[in-house]
């Protein structure tokens, strides 16, 4: 019976495990929360280190199992000099023989997904579920390709897994070539038809469909990487890669993201940048905002106003948020929209100019009336060139000296 199962629980296995589990489960864990790899996670690198130094050995596990971990820290019955730990590193290193350390280790290549979100998943948060292709050990044959002992040394490339061949230019000038080898792939060993993995037909990974979860936070941006670590190819002798997935923000109709803010255009009319207007807009999670602008409140053509606290939520920190910023585009009436004695009441009521004028009493001599008219790109661009072609045409004349 074990008394606690403490050191069983931070490596995932359980009380019955056997060596291989164990082994199996270290290098797993230690892979992923070694420090070089994942600095916040030291002290959880230290307790899987500690629980595999005392279930490796078959003493110190013994005496775990009967006493728990105190039993081992007494140094009970095998406990070793008072029941000191090694060093994580130093367990790390002889599991990996030596200089195992993680900027050394061999990685498999990374995957790297593109994942469309909406913005709405961005300021809600979002759970999504992705299939992936990737490749794994063969379990029948544990990433040998066979049984094993019977895998045998390439002859053709002599277990370099490249063929190197000489090929004359010229008298006395020879290249080397070199290239895969055929007969192992390029692996340096090879099994013998009848010693083949029936799994994976020799070749060490299988290819397997899975399901990853990407859990989409609040506040998370365009472009930003979320990483699952050690989920990419497998392959033996090599540390798997990880599976990178990459955000991708579609455009909103409404809102456009600039950092935590949310910037959004609202078309008001004339009477209503004077009056004051109130206008419904509805938030990302449905929620409506009654925008308000009380009379005398005057709103001009490309105001920028904000209301705070109703932006992006802030990433990892969801109830601050950012502001919504509102650029107004104010609506003018058509032309003649009022008579004009309409018009002269409605002007008594703007602030009068501060030079009123009197057309009657102008000297015609002294002023020249100008009518505005639209402005036309083309129109202004074809008289300019009226004007160069005028200019080219003029050739002014001068007095000519005649010579006899």
């Amino acid at each position: 019976m074990v008394k606690e199962t403490g050191f069983y629980d931070v490596l995932g296995v359980k009380p019955s495990a056997s060596p291989d589990e164990l082994k199996k489960a270290y290098r797993k864990l230690a892979l992923k929360y070694h420090p070089d790899k994942n600095p916040a996670k030291g002290e959880k690198f230290k307790q899987i280190s500690q629980a595999y130094e005392v279930l490796s050995d078959a003493q110190k596990r013994e005496v775990y199992d009967r006493g728990g971990e105190a039993a081992i820290k007494e140094g009970g019955n095998g406990g070793g000099g008072g029941g000191g730990f090694s060093t994580p590193m130093d367990i790390f290193d002889m599991f990996f023989g030596g200089g195992g350390r993680m900027r050394r280790e061999r990685r498999g290549k990374n995957i790297v997904h593109r994942l469309t979100v909406s913005l709405e998943d961005l300021y809600n948060g979002a759970t999504r579920k992705l299939a992936v292709q990737k490749n794994v050990i063969c379990e029948k044959c544990e990433g040998h390709g066979g049984p094993k002992g019977v895998v045998e040394v390439c002859p053709s490339c002599r277990g370099t897994g490249v063929q190197v061949r000489l090929h004359q230019l010229l008298p006395g000038m020879v290249q080397q070539i070199s290239t895969v080898c055929v007969s192992c792939r390029g692996q340096g060993q090879r099994l013998s038809n009848r010693n083949r993995c029936k799994t994976c037909t020799g070749r060490k990974v299988l290819r397997q469909k899975k399901i990853l979860e990407v859990h989409i936070d609040k506040g998370m941006k365009d472009g930003q990487k979320i990483v699952f670590h050690g989920e990419g190819d497998q392959e033996p002798g090599l540390e798997p890669g990880d599976i990178i997935i990459i955000l991708e923000q579609k455009a909103h109709p409404i809102f456009t993201r600039q950092d935590m803010d949310l910037i959004m255009t609202m078309e008001i009319q004339l009477v209503e940048s004077l009056c004051g207007f109130q206008k419904p807009v509805q938030m990302l999670d449905n929620r409506t905002l009654l925008i308000t602008s009380h009379p005398g409140e005057l709103i001009r053509p490309g105001d920028k106003k904000c209301v705070l606290n109703e932006g992006m939520p802030t990433y990892r920190r969801p109830f601050e948020k950012g502001r919504l910023v509102i650029l107004f585009n104010v609506v003018f009436p058509e032309a003649n929209f009022l008579p004009v004695n309409k018009l002269k009441q409605l002007e008594q009521y703007f602030p009068s100019t501060q030079e009123k004028s009197d057309p009657d009493s102008m000297d015609d001599d002294l002023y020249i009336y100008a009518d505005l008219e639209d402005c036309d790109p083309s129109q202004e661009r074809r008289r300019h060139r009226y004007i160069e072609e005028d200019e080219e045409d003029f050739h002014p004349g001068g007095v000519q000296c005649q010579t006899s």
